[in-house]
């Protein structure tokens, strides 16, 4: 008999919820926007596994558990668990440590560790939760995911030899797919998709029951290796990765200019939707049609470089930035009204944002570690300069007026003042952003104006790109959901 995912039976501890909540409190004000999409493919009679790709370091984790429905236990490299607060944050979720080989330690005793690890791991699978697994064992900046491990593999496969008398049909193997427009760029974008559960035949999963079959294990590597390929739109380099994300916005805006509308607000879905489009038509027709794509390649290279130079969006051809009398004046008066806050917003929470910025420009190796500083160190730099604002607050009320620090109303002030910080700095961000747009739409019109006939020039390269890309599609089967 199927037995139900101990995810939708049992509540979730109020310490995993708590910390889940902060998890996404942090996300929530670094990114724009975190999306997901295919929820509807995680099964919910039964547990299993999540396997995707590693591009941005310690928050490709917190985004998948920021929006996975119940519990999720991640295993994770035992270094990251030695953190002084990102550890105390791992363990707080129940994350399970994984131990490298090239991170040193005596190679028997590391074997029992994963060993026990591993165990772990699947036992939670077998009894109907959900594990997660990064199988390329390292964050990186790739285009495309690093050489995957037989970790997940293994793992699957002992839950599977665990569970074969408590469920039916067996844990589900989903790949996961992790999206970011900018990734380490402050009120960037973030998608993650849930794929379609891996198809194990039957008699795969019989030789997995087998310890002794250890191509079994292989084999099983290659298909989950396969599908993070496709959930990450694996590309050669990022000059590809480029042009099909500038042949994806020029197809969008001259679609709007077709119909005679305005193309929708792209959000994080709709963005990936739309290169995952691109970059199926690119791998079905670079080996059929390599002529073609190589033109195609080339040209809308250059049309890039004009856009770039241009300082231009794909719709701003066809029409400037909607700027909207009102909205304006809401933002003037908004701004004349809530003018304390804001500047008390930036006073206490710019020495913080100023400090991130040098602190992931020290300790970032890589770009895949810029956004892991910033939101990470974030959870701590701000509620501290919040809490340090209020306790002055409290202080110099207690001095002023001789009475203790701990009286109520000393302490009720001191909280009132690290909260109104803590409002003043989404105000300032809500309107730093708007001002922002502003800036760019004066920006625009001016360009405009100033080179009307580059815009005429690069209008006419993007109506040909578009039915050259359209006459390159036709026949294919393209995604039209995530």
């Amino acid at each position: 008999m199927p037995t139900r995912s101990s995810s939708e039976t049992d509540p979730l501890p109020l310490l995993y919820r708590v910390l889940r909540g902060v998890v996404r409190v942090a996300l929530r004000l670094f990114f724009r926007e975190v999306a997901v999409a295919g929820l509807r493919h995680v099964p919910r009679d039964r547990g299993g596994l999540l396997v995707a790709w590693h591009p941005n370091g310690v928050v490709d984790p917190a985004v998948i558990l920021s929006h996975f429905p119940g519990r999720l236990v991640f295993g994770a490299r035992d270094g990251l668990l030695k953190w002084p607060l990102l550890g105390a944050l791992m363990h707080g979720l129940g994350t399970v440590p994984i131990y490298r080989a090239q991170d040193g330690g005596d190679e028997a005793e590391r074997r029992a560790a994963n060993a026990k690890s591993l165990d772990a791991l699947a036992a939670e699978a077998a009894a109907g939760s959900f594990t997660a697994l990064f199988p390329e064992g390292i964050s990186h900046d790739l285009p495309h995911p690093a050489e995957i491990r037989t970790g997940a593999a293994r793992l699957y496969a002992r839950a599977l030899q665990l569970s074969q008398a408590t469920l039916d049909p067996p844990p589900a193997l989903v790949p996961v797919g992790l999206h970011y427009n900018d990734k380490a760029t402050f009120r960037s974008r973030a998608l993650v998709v849930f794929h379609t559960p891996l198809d194990i035949p039957a008699s795969l999963q019989n030789r997995l029951l087998d310890d002794a079959d250890r191509d079994a294990v292989h084999d099983l590597t290659a298909r989950i290796e396969a599908a993070l390929d496709q959930t990450a739109h694996a590309s050669d380099d990022w000059e590809i990765v480029r042009t099909m994300h500038r042949a994806r916005t020029l197809m969008r805006a001259e679609d709007a200019v077709r119909t005679d509308t305005r193309a929708p607000r792209e959000t994080a879905a709709r963005r990936a939707l739309g290169f995952a489009q691109i970059w199926t038509a690119y791998q079905t027709r670079r080996t059929t049609h390599s002529g073609a794509i190589a033109a195609l390649h080339a040209d809308v290279r250059d049309y890039d470089r004009g856009m770039r130079a241009l300082g231009l969006d794909d719709a701003d051809l066809d029409r400037p930035p909607r700027v909207r009398p009102v909205s304006g004046a809401l933002l003037v008066a908004a701004f004349a009204l809530a003018s304390p806050l804001v500047a008390l917003g930036f006073l206490v929470s710019g020495p913080p944002h100023w400090l991130l910025k040098r602190l992931a420009t020290r300790f970032s190796k890589a770009e895949k570690d810029t956004a892991t500083v910033k939101v990470f160190g974030g959870i701590v730099l701000y509620p501290t300069a919040w809490a340090i604002a209020g306790t002055i607050a409290a202080v110099l009320r207690a001095r002023f007026l001789g009475v203790t620090l701990w009286s109520a109303a000393s302490v009720w002030m001191g909280l009132g003042v690290a909260g109104l910080c803590a409002l003043g700095a989404v105000a300032a961000l809500w309107g730093s952003e708007r001002w922002d747009e502003a800036l760019r739409a004066v920006r625009v019109r001016a360009t405009r104006e100033r080179r009307a006939d580059a815009l005429v020039r690069l209008r006419a390269a993007r109506a040909d790109l578009h039915d050259r890309f359209l006459a390159l599609a036709d026949g294919l089967d393209l995604p039209d959901a995530l």
